[in-house]
C-alpha cells in the first residue's frame, strides 16, 4: 500500500490532486454517480423480483435455525448424546452446512447456474426437513412394535442432518449473488443496499425460528417443533418458482477454476526464470499475460490475482466465525443451567439468540439508511475492511461479557443460589441467575454481524471476478464452516490439555468446568486475530466493480475495476 508520505505528496493540504485511488470514497463516488443515472433498488420496477429472493432467503433459513436452534439440547434429551458430544455436532453440522457452499458455488458456476442450484438444492434440503419430525414421533406411544432404537434414531437423524447441510449449502453460497446479479446495473449502491436487506431476511426468518420455533420444540415436542421448518421449506419452494418469469438469469460460463489452476501452476513455473524488466510486474503470475510474451490475456490474470489478494482477508474471518458459534454451543450450555423457569413459564434457552436477531432487525436499516450514509457525507466513508474490523471487536467483547457471566453464575451456585430444573424432559442444576443476563452478549454478537458478516458477502460479491462469484461466494461461506471446525477442534484440545492436569474446561456437566477459561481463550484469540486483520488489510488493493454508467455500457454492463488502495482504520485518507 501507499506509505504516508506517498499520500502526503499526493495530497498536500489534505486535498486530492488527482482522482480518488484511495478510495473507501469509493461508496461515496459510486453513490454519488449512481443516484444521478439510474434509479435506486427501491424505484427500480425490480423489487417484486427481489422480494421473491429475500422471501425465500427467509423461509430457508427459517428452517435452518429451527433446526440448528435447538440442536445440542434435541442431542442430549432425545438422542442421549453427551454435552460434548452434542457441541460437536452442533458445530461438525454448522460447519459443513457452511463448507458445501463452496461445492455449490463451482457447480452453479460451471455446469448448473444459479437458478437451477438453487431450486434443486430446496428439493435435497426438503427431504432432511421432512425426515426430522418423523424420528421424533414417539411411536412406542401408539404401539410398541413401531418404536425406533437409540442407534436407529441417531442413523436416520445423522443421514437428515447431512441432507440438510448439503441442501443449505447449495443455497448460500448462490442465493445472494442471483439476488445481486437482478441488480448489477443499478450499480454498488443499490447492491450494498440489496446485501443489507438481504441479512435482514435472514435474521427475520431467524427471529421466527428462535421465537415460535425453539419454543414449540421445548415445551410441545420435537415431533411438532421440527414440523414448523419442513413446512416453511416447502414454502421456500414455491416462492423462489413463482418469481422464476421474472429472474435475470445468467447461464454458466464453465469452470473457473480450471482457468485460475492453469494461470497459477504456469505462473509459478515462470518465477524459475529470470525477471522480465518491468517495473510494473508484482507478480510471477503476471508473466504469463499477454502483454509479456504469455498466453492468458491480462484481464483473467489480473482476476486471478484478486483471488489472492482475497484469501489473506477471508483467512483471517474464519475466527471470527469460532466465536459466532459460541452462541449455538456453549452459550447455549450455560444458559441451560441459568434460571429459565418463572412460574409455570419455561423461557426457551434458545431463544436467547433472539436478541441477537433483533438487533440485527434494528441496526440494518440504521447503518444503511443513516451511519454509513452519514460518514460518506463527512468525508469518512467506512471501507469493507474497517466494517469487518470492528465487528471483530464486537466478537472479542461478547465473549469477555460470557467470561464474566460464567464467573457470576458460579458465584452464585456457590452461596447457595441454585434450583432444579426440567428442560425437554431433561433435569438441571441451575444458578439462580436470570438466563437474561446472557442478553448483553447475544446482542453484541448480533452487532458484530452487521459490520463482519453482512460486509463481507458484500466483500466477497464485489472483488471477485463476475465469472467466479459463486465459487468466491463459496470460500467466503467456507470461512464460516472452518470456524465452526476449529470451534469443535477447540473444544478437544483445550479437554485434552485440561483433562491431563485434572481440571477439566469443559465436562459433562459444566458447572463442574472452567467455561470461562474457554472464554478467556476465545478472546484472547481473537483479539491476536484482529491484529493480523489489521496488518494484511493495510495492504489489500481494491478492486472497482462499479465504476461510471458509461463504463459499464461501454464493457457491456460488467463493469471495470480500478485498483483502489484503502488503509484500514487509518486517518490518513485524502478525501
Amino acid at each position: 500500500m501507499a506509505q504516508k508520505s506517498d499520500l502526503e505528496k499526493s495530497c498536500p493540504n489534505g486535498q486530492a490532486q488527482t482522482e480518488e485511488p484511495i478510495s473507501l470514497s469509493l461508496e461515496r463516488k459510486s453513490s454519488q454517480s449512481n443516484n444521478k443515472d439510474v434509479p435506486s433498488l427501491f424505484k427500480s420496477g425490480r423489487l417484486h423480483i427481489v422480494m421473491c429472493i429475500l422471501f425465500c432467503e427467509l423461509c430457508e433459513r427459517l428452517t435452518y435455525y429451527s433446526i440448528a436452534g435447538n440442536l445440542v439440547l434435541y442431542c442430549t434429551s432425545a438422542l442421549d448424546y453427551s454435552s460434548e458430544d452434542a457441541a460437536t455436532i452442533s458445530l461438525v453440522f454448522s460447519g459443513t452446512a457452511y463448507f458445501v457452499p463452496l461445492f455449490g458455488g463451482w457447480l452453479a458456476d460451471s455446469f448448473a447456474g444459479k437458478y437451477n442450484t438453487i431450486y434443486g438444492s430446496l428439493l435435497i434440503y426438503m427431504i432432511g426437513a421432512a425426515l426430522l419430525p418423523v424420528i421424533s414421533i414417539e411411536f412406542e406411544n401408539f404401539n410398541s412394535g413401531l418404536s425406533l432404537s437409540d442407534s436407529a434414531k441417531q442413523g436416520y437423524f445423522m443421514f437428515a442432518l447431512i441432507t440438510i447441510a448439503i441442501g443449505t449449502g447449495g443455497i448460500k453460497a448462490n442465493v445472494g449473488p442471483f439476488g445481486a446479479q437482478q441488480l448489477d446495473d443499478l450499480g454498488e449502491t443499490a447492491i450494498q443496499t440489496f446485501f443489507n436487506w438481504f441479512y435482514w431476511f435472514i435474521n427475520m426468518g431467524s427471529t421466527i425460528a428462535f421465537s415460535i420455533g425453539v419454543y414449540v420444540q421445548q415445551e410441545y415436542g420435537f415431533a411438532l417443533g421440527y414440523t414448523i421448518p419442513a413446512v416453511s421449506i416447502f414454502a421456500a419452494i414455491i416462492i423462489l418458482a413463482i418469481g422464476k418469469a421474472w429472474y435475470i438469469v445468467h447461464p454458466p460460463e464453465g469452470s473457473p477454476l480450471t482457468t485460475v489452476s492453469k494461470v497459477v501452476i504456469t505462473g509459478a513455473s515462470q518465477c524459475r526464470h529470470p525477471h522480465i524488466d518491468a517495473p510494473e510486474m508484482d507478480s510471477c503470475i503476471d508473466r504469463v499475460k499477454e502483454s509479456y510474451g504469455g498466453k492468458f490475456p491480462d484481464k483473467t490474470v489480473e482476476e486471478v490475482k484478486s483471488l489472492g489478494r482475497i484469501m489473506p482477508i477471508f483467512a483471517t474471518i474464519v475466527l471470527y466465525w469460532t466465536v459466532y458459534f459460541q452462541m449455538s454451543t456453549t452459550y447455549l450450555l450455560q444458559g441451560e443451567r441459568m434460571r429459565l423457569i418463572y412460574g409455570n413459564f419455561s423461557i426457551p434457552v434458545a431463544s436467547l439468540s433472539l436478541f441477537n436477531s433483533i438487533v440485527i432487525l434494528i441496526l440494518v436499516p440504521i447503518v444503511d439508511r443513516f451511519v454509513y450514509p452519514f460518514f460518506a457525507r463527512c468525508g469518512m466513508p467506512l471501507s469493507k475492511l474497517q466494517r469487518i474490523g470492528i465487528g471483530m471487536i464486537f466478537a472479542s467483547i461478547s465473549v469477555v461479557i460470557a467470561a464474566g457471566i460464567e464467573i457470576a453464575r458460579k458465584n452464585i451456585m456457590q452461596e447457595g443460589g441454585w434450583m432444579e430444573q426440567e428442560l425437554a424432559g431433561e433435569k438441571f442444576n441451575a444458578s439462580t441467575l436470570s438466563v437474561f443476563a446472557q442478553i448483553p452478549q447475544f446482542t453484541i454478537i448480533g452487532a458484530s454481524e452487521v459490520f463482519t458478516s453482512i460486509t463481507g458477502l458484500e466483500f466477497a460479491y464485489s472483488q471477485s471476478p463476475s465469472y467466479m462469484q459463486g465459487v468466491v461466494m463459496g470460500l467466503f461461506l467456507a470461512t464460516t464452516g472452518l470456524g465452526s471446525y476449529v470451534g469443535s477442534l477447540l473444544v478437544a484440545i483445550v479437554n485434552s490439555a485440561s483433562r491431563a492436569q485434572g481440571a477439566e474446561w469443559f465436562p459433562d456437566e459444566i458447572n463442574d468446568g472452567y467455561l470461562e477459561y474457554y472464554f478467556f481463550l476465545l478472546a484472547g484469540l481473537m483479539l491476536i486475530n484482529f491484529c493480523i486483520f489489521v496488518i494484511i488489510a493495510k495492504k489489500y488493493k481494491y478492486v472497482n466493480q462499479y465504476s461510471s454508467e458509461d463504463e459499464r455500457r461501454r464493457s457491456g454492463g460488467k463493469g471495470s475495476r480500478q485498483g483502489e488502495k484503502t488503509p484500514l482504520l487509518s486517518e490518513s485518507e485524502c478525501l
